[in-house]
């Protein structure tokens, strides 16, 4: 008789399931951490999750790689050597909380301004900005100046949200997706859900960029676009669709301020929108021919009538956007060349976009109430949806490019619809309910308000007298005038050259900037290393916080040690970037699920004790007493305003409140019976039409969302811009420089429009050039993942067809790429499925030697690169005496993707056995990892 093995086939993986929120890309999904004697054996995602429901990525499960990682600091330290060399001494936690107070605490009292604080992929931004308010420094941002900024303001401003965090489509009823310059990082979790749940019903997917990975390779149709010319091809599109009439009249007149009066007056009003004397922006009502204000009960806005008045014939925005977008410049013979996209491509795409939203448009037998007052029986489903980010957003004409993609879906009557995109709760906000920016106040005193907003008009920007810039990176200046995420790459630039005036201390989190989240990085290297004639720093206090030895540690003269995302709490809240779906209000928490076995602290509880010990208002009571004790505490017991805290669930002495209430003490408690987040549903009949349903405005006030109804129109035609276009042209008492009156004329459109950018292939450099990240990748610790680098542990440059044959290469050979600022020796990979004159690499692979705890032969030290030495922060100079940044003139966002190159084979290959430029070995705090990591989890 043959005896069988005995098998344990349902082995045991955990004592324990302890189950909280994954923190390797921004998707915020919920993850089951399954625990053994105390220690961290095994993630899944959780199913009952409202983000990913169950559906965990390469990263989620790595996560618990990131917990081991050999990187890890271990403890606070203070610079012993020059900067740059990595050579630090470990220090008490004490000596390193006295030491930051000691170089804060004067600046609080007498130069607040000389405080630069920057956070990088924080998802604490509405705390982190809470404490630099009340520090009262104007110099705070986070990342999205350099990530997707334009993204953000360009649907704020036209509809009261945008995509991802603010939005996603209809999954369930949406035929026709289409993505723009969508890579794989943001949001992938719930869009793979999405696009499964459209493979399986039939629906079609479009993308467009100009490379073919990722959602671009399942996508049904590719658009293999040329970089830049995205807003183009999208007005050649709102060109067809108005020519043939497919675009949804009674959507845009009951909801958008298509039917608004422009005032044609000569003067310092013309171009702005006419409104009554309650400041209620004017439409035709068709019953009485008469003006009336947009939201009077009853009213039926004219998108074809005129008003005169003393003489002066004022038209709607309707009647603009036809006389700008019938021109035959928008046509498809006219765009095809620039763009890539042969005419009769765009042709069928525009026709397919009309066919699916008005021949396939459906009705839901729903009844709703407008915010004039008018019952509707059911609602009018459109099936196409968009999807649009960071390749869209990093082009200097990426928010007027943004703002036509915005302004297509809402010609198509596709926004807030049945199979449309939908806003997720807090969104949609109009601009109108967002505050303005907040610049200098007094020493020893708060702002008076946020640092980041929403300019209206001249009158926000943050300018003194002279017009001099208030802060370090020059937001809300007449360079950036809305730059409502701040200009985080050129911070250190500009401290470094004393433009607009030097500072005294650096302090940043989680913002690689020596490095991957930096332009010009060997410069930016030298800038942090920079010695005035008396040998002092010209930057002369950095403190960084970081959980990793990351490239930037060693740049620091004081390190505050960062836990790991599964040691700590965090808040990702309704006030900040939370977790809602469209169908819900959703917020969550981390919580420490394991204790660290470093000497480490969360670095929002390490500012709560920075705060406290030097008694910042509103930390503090009046006796000086602190109100937290760490972010736990300031999670649970912190009013924004009252019964509105950074948690909308479980408020109140029984935890039965939501969105309002009073504190409870056991909220974190609660939270974590439940899984670490709280869902809010919005109530049947109040899911759409949100800007407009009563039932919803009514839901969101009562959840905190506003204290107040917001309806509004969205803004095809955005007036702040034609503010600045007015003062450009000599009107106001604010007046830009000469040198900038040009470009704020032409570039602030208030209706969209495209324009080259900047870096048009001069000199030869006329190939262009991206980067994207990977699915298994976000933020640059993902390369030093034990488990992720088996992913993506080297990338090459990959290279169109046509340019390997044109140049002689072959795959495996080296390429020598440049642009007008440096260049680089990088091997090379062909790409069929790629823009014929586009190359582009995966992002944040390369690393410097001696960082994150690699060895100095690691594959990505050796192999792996970084185009961001081939661009700079400032454009090439133009003759006139000046250097601009390399930025979107509208909202300071970097323009990452507008980089043009020239390649070349490397003159002698056989030579070359690594990427070039190569920089020495930073010495490492943490030592290098063990080639094998290994360890026991449990018996």
């Amino acid at each position: 008789m043959t005896h069988q093995p005995k098998l344990d086939l349902s082995p045991k993986v955990s004592d324990e399931i302890r189950r909280t929120t994954c923190y390797m890309c921004a998707c915020r999904c919920g993850i089951n951490v399954h625990m053994k004697d105390g220690k961290v054996a095994y993630i899944e995602g959780n199913r009952d999750h409202p983000v990913n429901k169950g559906v965990l990525c390469a990263k989620g499960s790595a996560g618990i790689m990131q917990v081991n990682a050999p990187s890890r600091l271990r403890a606070p330290l203070k610079r012993v050597g020059p900067r740059g060399s990595g050579e630090f001494r470990e220090i008490s936690w004490d000596e390193a909380i006295s030491t930051a107070v000691g170089w804060l605490n004067e600046l609080h009292e007498t130069a607040p301004h000389k405080l630069a604080f920057f956070t990088g992929r924080d998802q604490s931004q509405s705390f982190t900005s809470f404490w630099a308010q009340n520090f009262g420094t104007p110099n705070y941002a986070a990342h999205g100046g350099f990530c997707s900024v334009n993204m953000a303001a360009a649907g704020i401003y036209t509809m009261g949200g945008a995509f991802w965090e603010f939005g996603q489509p209809d999954w369930d009823r949406t035929r026709l997706f289409m993505l723009f310059g969508v890579a794989e990082d943001h949001d992938s979790n719930p869009i793979k859900i999405g696009i499964g749940k459209l493979k399986a019903r039939g629906a079609r997917v479009i993308g467009v960029n100009p490379v073919r990975s990722g959602y671009n390779a399942v996508a049904d149709d590719w658009v293999g676009i040329t970089p830049g010319t995205d807003g183009l091809f999208v007005l050649s599109l709102i060109h067809l669709l108005m020519k043939a009439g497919r675009i949804d009249l009674d959507y845009l007149s009951r909801y958008t301020n298509a039917p608004v009066l422009v005032n044609a007056a000569e003067g310092p009003d013309q171009g702005l929108l006419l409104r009554d004397e309650n400041g209620k922006e004017l439409v035709i009502d068709r019953a009485t021919g008469k003006p009336a204000p947009f939201d009077q009960p009853g009213v039926r806005p004219d998108l074809s009538a005129t008003y005169k008045r003393d003489g002066v014939v004022h038209r709607p925005v309707f009647h603009h956007m036809a006389e700008r977008y019938l021109s035959d410049e928008y046509a498809p013979e006219a765009v095809a060349g620039r763009c890539g996209i042969p005419a009769k491509r765009i042709r069928a795409i525009a026709a397919e976009l009309a066919r699916v939203a008005f021949d396939e448009a459906f009705t839901l037998d729903r009844e709703w109430t407008d915010f004039r007052g008018e019952t509707h029986k059911t609602m009018t489903g459109r099936p196409v949806s968009f999807h649009a980010m960071r390749g869209i957003s990093a082009h200097a004409n990426g928010f007027q490019t943004c703002r036509a993609i915005h302004v297509l879906q809402i010609l198509l009557g596709t926004v807030e619809v049945p199979g449309g995109f939908r806003f997720k709760p807090p969104y949609p906000k109009p601009v109108s309910a967002h505050p303005t920016p907040h610049g200098h106040g007094r020493p020893g005193r708060p702002l008076e308000g946020p640092h980041l907003g929403f300019p209206r008009g001249p009158q926000d920007l943050q300018i003194d007298d002279e017009g001099r810039a208030k802060r370090i990176d020059k937001a809300f200046t007449w360079e950036n005038p809305m730059s409502v995420h701040g200009l985080m790459h050129m911070v250190i630039s500009n401290a470094h050259a004393g433009d607009p005036y030097r500072i005294d201390t650096l302090f940043m989190y989680m913002a690689n900037m020596s490095w991957n989240s930096t332009m010009n990085t060997s410069g930016v290297m030298e800038m942090l290393t920079a010695r005035n004639d008396d040998g002092r720093y010209v930057i002369p206090r950095i403190i960084y916080s970081d959980a990793y030895s990351s490239e930037m540690v060693a740049y620091a003269d004081l390190i505050l040690p960062d836990t790991t995302y599964l040691e700590r709490h965090d808040c990702i809240s309704l006030l900040d970037r939370p977790i809602c779906e469209a169908d819900a209000a959703a917020d969550a928490i981390r919580w420490p699920v394991i204790e660290p076995d470093r000497d480490v602290r969360g670095f929002q509880s390490v500012l709560i004790e920075l705060a406290n010990r030097m008694q910042l208002p509103g930390f503090t009571r009046s006796d000086g007493s602190p109100k937290w004790k760490d972010y736990a505490d300031y999670i649970v017991n912190h009013e924004r305003r009252p019964g509105i805290g950074p948690l909308a669930g479980f408020r109140g002495e029984n935890g039965d409140l939501e969105g309002r209430g009073p504190v409870n003490p056991d909220q974190l408690d609660r939270y974590i019976e439940n899984g670490g987040f709280y869902v809010a549903h919005i109530p049947e009949g109040a899911d759409y039409y949100k800007p407009w349903n009563s039932a919803y405005q009514d839901w969101a006030v009562g959840m905190g969302l506003y204290d107040s109804p917001q309806p509004y129109l969205f803004q095809l035609y955005v007036e702040p811009m034609r503010r600045f276009q007015l003062a450009a042209e000599g009107h106001g008492d604010r007046q830009p420089p000469d040198h900038l009156r040009a470009r704020i004329r032409d570039k602030m459109n208030p209706l969209p429009i495209w324009y080259e950018t900047d870096q048009t292939g001069n000199e030869g450099f006329t190939v262009n050039a991206l980067t994207q990240r990977p699915m298994a990748m976000y933020h640059s610790w993902g390369t030093q993942n034990a488990w992720l680098r088996q992913l993506h542990g080297r990338n090459p440059l990959y290279v169109p067809t046509r340019l390997m044959r044109e140049h002689g290469l072959e795959e495996g050979d080296w390429a020598k790429v440049s642009s007008p600022h440096g260049s680089i020796t990088v091997p090379v990979m062909e790409m069929a499925a790629l823009n014929d004159n586009t190359v582009w690499t995966w992002n944040a692979i390369g690393k410097r030697k001696g960082a994150w705890a690699l060895t100095d032969d690691a594959p990505e030290a050796t192999k792996g690169f970084l185009l961001n030495h081939l661009i700079h922060e400032l454009l090439p100079p133009r003759g006139d005496g000046l250097r601009w940044a390399n930025s979107d003139p509208i909202t300071g966002q970097a323009a990452w993707f507008d980089l043009k190159v020239k390649i070349e084979k490397a003159a002698n290959p056989e030579e070359v056995t690594e990427s070039q430029p190569a920089f020495g070995p930073i010495k490492s705090p943490v030592g290098t990892g063990p080639k094998n990591l290994v360890w026991k989890v449990g018996k």
